[in-house]
């Protein structure tokens, strides 16, 4: 049993999460190879705070790994405007680099 995994469902569910727990649940599903259910909190993240960047990013990648570039593209384009609009030019990097993966280019 995944402890780490198992917190997370509960804090999130206890309605007292913030937007770093969500993410985490994300990534924790997706190591655990449970795609779809990363894929999901990722989008319950958007929801709750669509402000927070890494999240873009994360859910690019894990579409773009799992075969389903074309899903990835509009997590990518909204993350390189909040990135701009962020002023983080690190992120901005990360995320027009995934980006180009997911093309081909």
């Amino acid at each position: 049993m995944n402890k780490r995994l198992v917190m997370l469902e509960q804090l999130t569910a206890s309605g007292r999460a913030d937007s770093f727990a969500w993410y985490a649940l994300a990534l924790e599903y997706k190591s655990e190879g449970r795609i779809d259910d990363a894929l999901r909190t990722f989008e319950t993240l958007r929801n709750v705070d669509p402000e927070y960047l890494p999240m873009y990013l994360m859910a690019g990648l894990l579409l773009i790994e799992s075969a389903r570039a074309g899903e990835a593209r509009p997590w990518l384009e909204r993350g390189i405007e909040l990135a701009k609009l962020k002023s983080d030019a690190k992120a901005l990097g990360e995320l027009r680099d995934a980006l180009a993966r997911s093309s081909g280019d």
